[in-house]
């Protein structure tokens, strides 16, 4: 409701107020109103007539304001949101890359897009390196693209940060040992035995990854497949060094690998197994290394692809352990499943029959942070300049390491147990 309405509405119930106060005199004194009271009383009603008809005029003037963009008399004010659209108002990333090279050629004239948004070019414009920071959403585009197919991040335990490192608690008890949160049982009138955690930490600090891509003046000029070629690539070398770290990285200006930690665990190969053979017992000693509980729900198979000819023949009894994929699940597990599992075919895994060809891992015990926002993307148009080509630079900063430091010691038997469990050598 307006303020002028409620102005009205203030005044009318005056008005009614002292119409009321009128006649309940006249009836409290049992009498009719006198000449004076009923000539007070019409000019009270014609005052209120007065208002209802302010009121609707007001409510009629509200209705038709509520409907035009502006009212009479409002300075009307035109400003450009191309800096608040994710693409910045290009229609495609090789309509971006063109509108770049443009900028960079001799006399060349600079997009009025790269004006519109100066948060995200200032700066980078002109100056030595005549860069170009990438419109945020193509950026995400190559991000998503770096997450499909075998990626490992999306498996592990991933927390997305804003700032440059974090530190976790780390618990690396059980509840059969001898030490951290333990349960006793209770004889009555005795007293409790106190048990305390024992947690230590692990710090997580951002490492930054780039692949750097130069590309020709020639695709530049063809919009359509810049758009395709170059995401996939950056995607590509993206998704095979973060995947590389995760499994064997060294700690140092980078993730530390979960098969270069000492938390793996490796089942040797039966007695007399010829080499160059996969046998059903390897299969099944691995499933039975993995931590009790959900561990195997959450695993996954890595091999190399040359491991598939003796995978496919494996049989328990007259059965196939191995499950190619159908149509419904192809997309997916396009290698199918073996005893129930995704299996991830991947040059990380060593060629067939050396140590590692077949992995077994959970990669939940594996713990990552990356930086909030995914990919950051920049082009120069100088750094190949005499190469007749532009380069593209993608950053991406992560930190990965296992959250267990060491196999697990089970409560009954010799045999330890880890999340990361590979075949040795045949």
């Amino acid at each position: 409701m307006s303020k002028k309405i409620r102005e009205l509405q203030a005044r009318k119930a005056t008005l009614v107020t002292a119409m009321r106060a009128i006649t309940d005199k006249a009836a409290a004194e049992n009498r009719e109103p006198t000449a004076e009271e009923i000539q007070a009383f019409d000019k009270h009603k014609a005052d209120l007539g007065g208002i209802d008809a302010a009121i609707d005029r007001e409510q009629t003037l509200i209705a038709a304001e509520s409907s035009v963009s502006v009212r009479p008399g409002a300075v009307i004010e035109v400003s450009d949101n191309l800096a608040q659209d994710p693409k910045l108002g290009f229609k495609s990333f090789g309509e971006y890359a063109m509108a770049v090279k443009n900028a960079g050629v001799p006399n060349g004239s600079t997009d009025a897009r790269f004006a519109a948004a100066p948060s995200l070019f200032s700066g980078e414009g002109s100056g030595a390196d005549g860069g170009f920071l990438v419109p945020p959403e193509y950026a995400r585009d190559i991000f998503t693209l770096s997450l499909e197919t075998d990626n490992l991040l999306p498996l592990t335990d991933n927390v997305e940060i804003q700032s440059n490192a974090m530190v976790f608690p780390k618990d690396e008890t059980t509840p059969w040992g001898t030490d951290g949160v333990r349960a006793y049982w209770q004889a009555e009138a005795s007293s409790a035995v106190g048990t305390k955690l024992k947690l230590t930490t692990a710090a997580l600090r951002m490492n930054k990854l780039m692949a750097l891509t130069p590309v020709s003046d020639e695709l530049l000029e063809d919009t359509t497949a810049l758009g395709s070629y170059l995401p996939a690539k950056m995607a590509a070398s993206i998704r095979w060094k973060t995947n590389e770290a995760f499994m064997f990285g060294t700690s140092v200006g980078q993730p530390g690998g979960a098969l270069n930690s000492n938390a793996v665990v490796t089942v040797a190969k039966e007695s007399g197994q010829a080499t160059g053979t996969l046998l059903i017992q390897n299969i099944a000693k691995m499933i039975a290394r993995l931590p009790t509980g959900e561990s195997y729900g959450r695993s996954v198979w890595m091999m190399n692809n040359d491991v598939l000819p003796a995978l496919f023949t494996l049989t328990l009894g007259n059965y196939p352990i191995y499950i190619p994929a159908n149509d419904g699940g192809a997309k997916g597990n396009p290698y199918g499943t073996l005893m129930g599992r995704p299996i991830m075919i991947t040059q990380h895994a060593k060629s067939f029959s050396s140590q590692g060809d077949v992995l077994l891992m959970d990669w939940n015990y594996y713990r990552t942070i990356t930086k909030a926002g995914g990919v950051q993307m920049a082009t120069s148009l100088h750094l190949y300049f005499d190469a007749d080509a532009a380069a593209f630079r993608a950053t991406f900063r992560v930190d990965g390491q296992s959250k267990i430091a060491a196999p697990i010691s089970p409560a009954n038997g010799s045999a330890q147990l880890s999340p990361y469990v590979q075949l040795g050598a045949r």
